[in-house]
């Protein structure tokens, strides 16, 4: 049984620090808006969803206690809608789209909303303490070391320039701002409000306009500090054919740490008669991969390939990439690793522009990319994720 894109629809994406625009904003209201977005579009009756299923990695304070089934409640939607809330690091919300469309195929749900939310000024990451990264004894067995050192760490195995990255990350931002400018976001983008219902924010909070290459050049490495403290020799212990780390990476080259939620509403096809929705795309195939952990950022690739190879389809046929932006090394080896034509992936931009929304993201971009496919006629993307300890997802969507 196919399982059906009805709607995609996301908030902005606020600077998550103090100050942010949606700093003052708790992740159960993002959620509490879209959740009323969602039902107001689509005309359908909270009560028929069969389950809600949502990615958040830092599940602890505000975000914890199961937030796809609490803010469900506040956001006013009746009380026999079940949800559960879901990690898979940085592809959660990837994840939960494809259980969703799990759940939708196997004939077990007609209906279920997914996708995830991540208030990262509010909720640090990292601040839930896990064992992977606070207790000495799993970091040294499991050879962790920062994500940023990772990126550092493909970049030298691959022989990525800091010329490269600085140049990917102009890409990024350019194309976000030409994409912000010309309304490619207006669809699916859903104006975060207050109480009294005033705007709080409207429009991507994280795109420099205006960048230069020159800007770029003259910012440090970040993660050279954290080579320093002991990554670079776990890289090292791991990876010695790498010599030493170069470290390319700057804050300008990594991921926007950002506030923000998406949600997809997805279910079959008589669904989707029974209550008058039109199907924007089914999903086709999803697949999960793994790596090794100290270069854990090179899963998408291989979650890509088995993907396609599950939909029957190989990398030319698909129309449009959308690879989240972990850092500029990352989707150089990407499109490397497949050799793709860099014009066919995230041509809105990415992450290093827009923000990285860790739970919310794999959902966020599934939006875009369908955003994409209608705007430019086009029929087939595929959405990948890297995510930590080496795991990687990807999902391939075909309009209807």
């Amino acid at each position: 049984m196919d399982a059906y894109i009805y709607e995609a629809i996301r908030t902005p994406r606020g600077a998550g620090k103090a100050g942010g625009g949606l700093s003052g904003v708790r992740p159960v209201e993002l959620l509490a808006g879209l959740y009323r977005e969602l039902a107001a579009r689509t005309g359908v009756d909270p009560a028929v969803i069969d389950d809600i299923v949502l990615g958040c990695v830092t599940q602890v304070g505000e975000q914890g206690a199961n937030l796809a089934k609490v803010a469900a409640l506040y956001a006013g939607w009746s009380d026999r809608v079940p949800g559960m809330t879901l990690d898979r690091f940085c592809a959660s919300g990837l994840d939960a789209v494809n259980l969703a469309a799990a759940k939708v195929s196997s004939g077990m749900e007609d209906l279920v909303v997914a996708g995830g939310v991540e208030s990262m000024s509010r909720v640090p990451m990292m601040s839930d303490q896990g064992a992977w990264f606070s207790d000495p004894e799993v970091a040294r067995a499991t050879g962790f070391v920062h994500m940023g050192v990772s990126a550092d760490l493909i970049a030298t195995l691959d022989g990525v320039t800091r010329e490269q990255c600085d140049a990917w990350a102009l890409r990024s931002h350019a194309r976000a701002s030409a994409a912000r400018r010309e309304g490619h976001f207006a669809r699916s983008l859903v104006p975060v409000r207050d109480g009294s219902g005033a705007v709080v924010l409207d429009r991507d909070e994280w795109i420099r306009e205006g960048l230069t290459a020159e800007k770029l050049a003259a910012l440090p490495a970040v993660f050279a500090e954290a080579g320093r403290r002991g990554g670079d020799a776990i890289a090292l212990g791991r990876y010695p054919e790498a010599g030493a780390i170069a470290h390319v990476h700057t804050v300008a080259s990594a991921p926007g740490v950002v506030d923000g939620a998406a949600l997809v509403l997805i279910g079959n096809k008589a669904a989707g008669e029974r209550y008058g929705l039109r199907a924007r795309a089914r999903v086709r195939s999803y697949a999960n991969a793994s790596v090794e952990p100290v270069v854990m950022l090179t899963a998408p690739a291989p979650a890509t390939r088995k993907a396609l190879a599950r939909a029957g389809m190989t990398v030319g046929d698909v129309d449009r990439y959308e690879m989240n932006e972990s850092f500029s090394a990352v989707v150089l080896r990407y499109l490397r690793e497949l050799d793709l034509d860099e014009g066919r992936v995230n041509v809105d931009g990415g992450a290093i522009a827009l923000g990285h929304p860790l739970g919310a993201t794999g959902a966020v971009l599934l939006g875009t990319l369908l955003d994409a496919l209608e705007r430019d006629d086009r029929a087939v993307g595929v959405v990948a994720m890297c995510a930590g300890a080496g795991l990687g997802a990807a999902t391939v969507i075909e309009r209807v």
